[in-house]
């Protein structure tokens, strides 16, 4: 196994630089570039000299050696802490890399820890998701999988197929002294473990809303509040607010949180019939913004009756997940009161009001996630490699169960057993081959 190094800490200035070194002669490249009075201890951070490819001082800092195998690859480990210099930190790495370590390719510390059994492969995608983390959702959620969660859930649906094969392979080995399983306690057991795989689809659904975020799109008629609303979502003036109908022509995107969940939010063009033609584009694009978002908050001017163009965007907005508030309750409700059926769970208020602003979010969430809280400290799946795992998983649970109805013979299901067995393990990484590896390590930075 070749030694890899690469610089580990990010890209620019900063006080301290890491440059990790790891594999058989990590200790032996890194004696040819650091100098000190005190030999390198295990977990001791001891102090010298940096030294270039020409043997100069190229910068004083910390060495820290930690060996094999109580380290994240597995391998013997040292890391040298240098000062926060672009240059300082690449003229290190060239030094190791003269020294006789390989440059180290993207993720591939990380893979190295799971190739040597530090983590299963669920864990090592964690690692690149909480690098990744742009929420404090996200970044719980990913720690949730990085400390086991979803190797336990795969392993504990994983047990029980294995336990069925292995009463499968006694029956066949020795009919004459191992009794087939009971069909329909088969039928019975792969039925639950196959709720239990539904019960992961779903979450992948809320963990991809946990890491990506939610797009949540503020639509309604011009002058009914809607870049009044933005700014008291995002506690700052961002969007014009005007009395004169059309100023907001463009579409305006920011972000903001719920529980630690991102929601993007689109404040749009004001939806009516216009000649304007450059009003008309911000509309189309309000109109565009619309169907991409996972949620509509439609704004409407609860103070007056209802027009045309309230009713239309209320009407174009009833077949898809949306919260409806009634704004300007402080000037009247005549079009709150003057509302239909299909808006019989509106919200009447003010933007305002931080009361109002409080239940907006509250409806945004369940109509986003279907509740104010997701517990981001179970276990989900993180990735569309391992939902498609899971799938296949199913399909061969579903196959199982469908040889049992059919009444065929018992042994015909343990083909579709060992393919739901294999697909599990590439999630965890127990079936994984090197096109998976690579997929999986490609999207990590390097010295990670």
């Amino acid at each position: 196994m070749e030694t890899i190094a690469a610089i580990a800490t990010p890209p620019g200035r900063g006080a301290i630089a890491i440059v990790r070194c790891s594999g058989p002669d990590a200790r032996q490249i890194v004696a040819r570039v650091f100098r000190s009075r005190a030999p390198l201890a295990d977990r001791v951070a001891t102090y010298g000299e940096i030294l270039d490819v020409d043997g100069t001082v190229l910068d004083r800092g910390l060495a820290l050696a930690m060996d094999a195998p109580r380290t994240v690859t597995g391998e013997d480990v040292v890391e040298l802490h240098v000062h926060g210099s672009p240059v300082v930190a690449r003229e290190t790495l060239r030094a190791l890399l003269h020294a006789g370590a390989r440059a180290a390719g993207p993720g591939e510390f990380t893979r190295r820890a799971f190739l040597n059994g530090k983590l299963d492969l669920s864990a090592a995608e964690a690692v690149a998701d909480v690098i990744d983390a742009e929420s404090r959702a996200g970044a719980r959620a990913a720690q949730a999988n990085l400390t086991g969660g979803l190797r336990a859930a795969i392993d504990a649906i994983a047990a029980p197929i294995a336990t069925v094969l292995e009463e499968l392979a006694g029956a066949i080995d020795y009919p004459d002294e191992v009794p087939e399983p009971e069909r329909g306690d088969v039928d019975a057991r792969i039925a639950v473990l196959d709720v239990q795989l539904a019960a992961l689809v779903d979450d992948w659904e809320r963990g991809r809303l946990v890491r990506e975020g939610l797009t949540l799109a503020i639509v309604g008629p011009p002058n009914a509040g809607k870049s009044s609303l933005l700014n008291a979502l995002l506690g700052e003036e961002r969007a014009i607010v005007a009395a004169i109908a059309g100023t907001t022509r463009d579409v305006i995107e920011e972000r903001f949180f719920i529980d630690g969940i991102a929601v993007r939010v689109l404040d749009t063009a004001g939806l009516r019939e216009s000649d304007d033609p450059v009003e008309r584009i911000g509309i189309e694009r309000a109109r565009r913004a619309l169907e991409g978002a996972a949620v509509a908050l439609v704004v409407i001017d609860g103070a007056r009756p209802l027009d045309a163009d309230a009713q239309a965007v209320l009407v174009a907005t009833r077949e898809r997940p949306r919260v409806v508030l009634f704004n300007k309750s402080d000037l009247g409700r005549a079009g709150f009161d003057a509302r239909e059926a299909p808006e019989a769970d509106a919200l009447l208020g003010s933007v305002l009001d931080a009361a109002t602003i409080a239940a907006l979010q509250r409806a945004v969430a369940h109509s986003g996630w279907g509740s104010e809280h997701i517990d981001l400290t179970r276990a989900h799946l993180a990735s569309a490699r391992q939902a498609d795992a899971v799938a296949r998983a199913r399909e061969s649970l579903q196959r199982v169960r469908a040889t049992l109805d059919a009444g065929d013979a018992l042994d015909l299901i343990a083909p579709e057993l060992l393919a739901a067995t294999a697909a599990l393990g590439e999630i965890t990484g127990a079936v994984a081959t090197e096109a998976i590896l690579d997929g999986v390590f490609a999207r990590f930075c390097i010295g990670k």
